[in-house]
């Protein structure tokens, strides 16, 4: 099977080629506009440790330049597109909001034409845990509509999954949107708060911890992540024609279209993280307690019963083992 991984050099991208390049049958195409939002460093390393892969071919490439994209998808009639290619990170959203209309929603535009073009069998993209806003009724169900994002990139990721469905509908193109819950572990963005928050707790600066501690997230490794999107790339969403609006849930379609929450499916305090984190590392973190940020929610909690009843896929990896790995791979990485 041929596949291509939008936002390659990213957490989640580099990791999925990486386990799909486990398997010799597949070649796995890369692409990235290595932009500058976090360390450009850290994703030439994350590309440096998969490049030995003969069945693995990179490109920096942004999904807005339509031409070029669209290029890549003709030479290569690709089987599977993973998107993974975004803007992220709700505060910076506050700050550029043009970064996101353009990466999420053109980009998006983009990709989606050219799997019309060149009949992509199925289209995996990432969604977010933040399209539930300012829902409060949780666990969080796909069942349950997500009108009221209280961010700019929430209110671009809710766009993805109503713009995948309008290509489903006209073109039958499969999509899947994955709502993804907090995601951590080695190879992690420096923009997450783990990444944070190790850097400064080694540092013996402060970390900052918003609305006085009393937030929650449904923290996910990047391992069960990883299984989820290998999982459910062969699951192709088919036509149901006896789906109706009335009756049907929002994350399904009479189009072969789905969409799917994939966390951990139990949330944990920001302090019982940080404990965690202290613990592992063997210091005290120096506490800056600051108000509820804009953008932000209280509590994230994922309903993954729809996931784990058509792949199977049950997250593995606790809180403790996970923070452990990151710390692991923290300090050999940066050899502190």
């Amino acid at each position: 099977m041929k596949y291509f991984i939008t936002g390659a050099a990213g957490f989640i991208g580099f990791q999925t080629a990486n386990s799909l390049l486990l398997n010799d049958k597949n070649q796995v195409w890369g692409g990235d506009n290595l932009n500058d939002y976090y360390d450009i460093s850290l994703k030439k390393a994350r590309l440096k440790e998969i490049s030995h892969h003969s069945k693995f071919k990179f490109s920096i490439l942004d999904i807005c330049d339509k031409i070029s994209l669209d290029a890549m998808f003709e030479d290569n009639k690709f089987d599977f597109v993973i998107h993974l290619a975004a803007q992220a990170g709700v505060r910076y959203s506050l700050e550029n909001p043009s970064a996101y209309s353009d990466s999420n929603l053109v980009g998006f535009l983009n990709v989606l034409e050219c799997c019309r073009k060149h009949q992509v069998k199925h289209l995996v993209y990432a969604s977010s845990s933040s399209v539930y806003g300012l829902n409060e009724k949780v666990p969080f169900s796909t069942k349950n509509t997500v009108d009221h994002p209280v961010s700019l990139y929430a209110a671009t990721k809710k766009a993805n999954e109503l713009m995948a469905h309008a290509y489903s509908h006209l073109y039958n193109i499969p999509t899947t949107g994955l709502r993804f819950f907090t995601v951590y572990g080695p190879w992690g963005r420096p923009d997450m708060a783990l990444f944070k928050f190790t850097k400064n707790i080694l540092s013996n600066k402060p970390i900052d911890i918003y609305n006085n501690g009393e937030l929650s997230r449904d923290f996910t490794y990047i391992d069960d992540i990883v299984e989820g999107i290998i999982r459910i790339i062969n699951i192709i969403p088919e036509r149901d024609d006896c789906w109706r609006v009335e009756t049907g849930s929002p994350a399904a379609s009479s189009a072969p279209y789905r969409v799917y929450n994939i966390g951990n499916g139990s949330p944990i305090k920001l302090m019982d993280f940080v404990i965690a984190l202290e613990k592992e590392l063997g210091i005290e973190a120096i506490k800056n307690f600051l108000p509820m940020q804009s953008g932000d929610v209280y509590k994230t909690w994922a309903d993954t019963e729809a996931f784990f009843s058509v792949t199977g896929h049950q997250p593995k990896i606790n809180l403790d083992e996970g923070v452990r790995k990151f710390v692991s791979w923290y300090r050999e990485f940066y050899q502190n």
